[in-house]
């Protein structure tokens, strides 16, 4: 019977397929085609689990093919990343309305994702403490302890380093080997690298110009390029977002979280809490949060489903410029630090939660002022260089765990919802990253207002 019913499920999945193409036929706009892609991989996700609750071969044997078109599109999204932070922090250097502002704005940038992360931490510490979670209420199978092995091994070196030996892996010792993604460290090393590299091209500029300006030439061709593969890998959202969500719902194991609700529930209330605070800042700076809500759900959309910020970086910065009215210098540095630099959701609530649940298990009461600023502290700072891609956030965790003397072996406590989680988390991260570049470019007055508030921008 699994050749059959396998059959089946791919002439629906193509179907589907198809039906979203004939939207694009049809100049559906694109938010339209996103979404229509997200709800019906949920019905379909949850129709796939309702069939195959009793034998899960037929499923699993589907999902395998679904996720070429899933994991096929993330991947293309993953092999445009490097090269367009990479091209994108160059070309802001080599803009003339930007280049006797760019360390103003970076620090700008900087600050306000490693500011709002720290809002983050102690939103993510209300919630462990409000709801509260306590490790010892989670019963650890065999996932868990596999898990707690796993990351023992894995980031045993990471436990053992200084803090200012941590700092120096974000260094590119190697930008080639860093191109290949090869360090956890790898993405906010490219970022450090292009940095270098374009404060090179400013004092060559002052020396001598028409070599400055044959460089400059050279870079914009190259983003020309490389933006037309972005938008041609954009194009393609609707099925991924479709494909993953199918995914997510099809494979997502109900009794663990059922099981595991209350951890579910906490997580969410501080994501949605956070997200509550951006809208805030927004507000503060006089910019309409309806009118960003509605803009940036396609991208958050995107986020939530593909769980990847680095991912999401090439909608993350057509988003920004194209419809809310970032200046592309900005959108670029915002979106390129914010898939290494203080994710609210990975990197700020997350380490802050577990944190918090962890403590008791050796003897540390969890509402000591002095140990909750040092938490709030050490996730700030630890914020820098955290991976943008799925398993950022154990990352996180780690770098956070180890600095405050925590045992990192129950960092992966809650790896059976995990993916569940993370998805809210990813969404959190790239909404604090156009945060900081709508922010960013009030404050140094180039965000272009008219855009921001036109019904609609540019499609894809």
């Amino acid at each position: 019977m699994k050749a059959p019913l396998l059959i089946l499920n791919m002439v629906l999945f193509l179907l589907i397929l198809y039906g979203l193409y004939f939207m694009q036929r049809k100049r559906l706009s694109f938010s339209k085609r996103v979404f229509t892609a997200l709800g019906v991989g949920i019905v379909f996700g949850f129709a796939l689990q309702w069939a195959y609750a009793s034998n899960r071969d037929p499923l699993t044997a589907s999902i395998d093919w679904f996720d070429i078109v899933g994991s096929g599109y993330v991947k293309l999204l993953q092999m445009i990343v490097i090269p367009l932070i990479f091209i994108s922090i160059l070309m802001t250097f080599t803009k003339m309305k930007l280049s006797n502002n760019t360390g103003k704005i970076a620090g700008l940038i900087i600050a306000i994702l490693i500011g709002t992360t720290a809002i983050a931490a102690a939103i993510g510490v209300a919630a462990a403490l409000g709801f509260d979670l306590k490790a010892v209420q989670i019963e650890q199978g065999d996932a868990e302890l596999s898990r707690a092995e796993e990351i023992q091994g894995k980031f045993e070196e990471i436990k053992d380093q200084t803090f200012p030996q941590k700092i120096l892996e974000l260094l590119p010792a190697n930008p080639f080997l860093d191109f290949t993604g090869a360090r956890p460290t790898s993405t906010i090393a490219v970022v450090i690298f292009a940095t270098i590299l374009g404060l090179s091209y400013l004092g060559v500029k002052r020396k001598s110009p028409e070599q400055a300006d044959l460089f400059a030439k050279i870079v914009e061709s190259l983003h020309a390029v490389v933006m037309r593969m972005v938008t041609l890998v954009l194009r393609l959202t609707p099925y991924g977002v479709f494909a993953m969500m199918t995914k997510a719902v099809a494979t997502t194991d109900v009794g663990s979280v059922l099981k595991l609700g209350k951890f579910v529930i906490a997580s969410y209330a501080a994501l949605l809490a956070m997200f509550a605070v951006h809208l805030v800042l927004l507000a503060i700076f006089r910019l309409n949060p309806l009118i960003y809500v509605k803009k940036a759900l396609p991208v958050l959309s995107f986020a939530f489903t593909s769980r990847s910020s680095a991912g999401t970086l090439p909608l993350n910065i057509q988003t920004q410029t194209n419809q809310l009215g970032v200046s592309e210098g900005i959108a670029n540095l915002s979106g390129s630090f914010g898939v290494s630099i203080g994710q609210n959701g990975c990197a700020g609530i997350y380490p802050a939660m577990l944190a918090v649940m962890i403590a008791p298990t050796v003897g540390i009461n969890p509402m000591d002022p002095v140990f909750l600023i040092t938490l709030i502290l050490t996730v700030a700072i630890s914020s820098l260089g955290v991976a943008g891609v799925g398993g950022g956030a154990t990352f996180a965790a780690i770098l956070v765990l180890s600095a405050m003397n925590l045992p990192i072996g129950l960092a992966g406590l809650l790896i059976s919802i995990e993916p569940l989680i993370d998805m809210g988390r990813t969404a959190l991260n790239v909404s604090g990253s156009m945060t900081a570049g709508l922010l960013t470019g009030r404050i140094t007055k180039e965000l272009d207002l008219d855009v921001y508030k036109a019904k609609s921008g540019a499609e894809y």
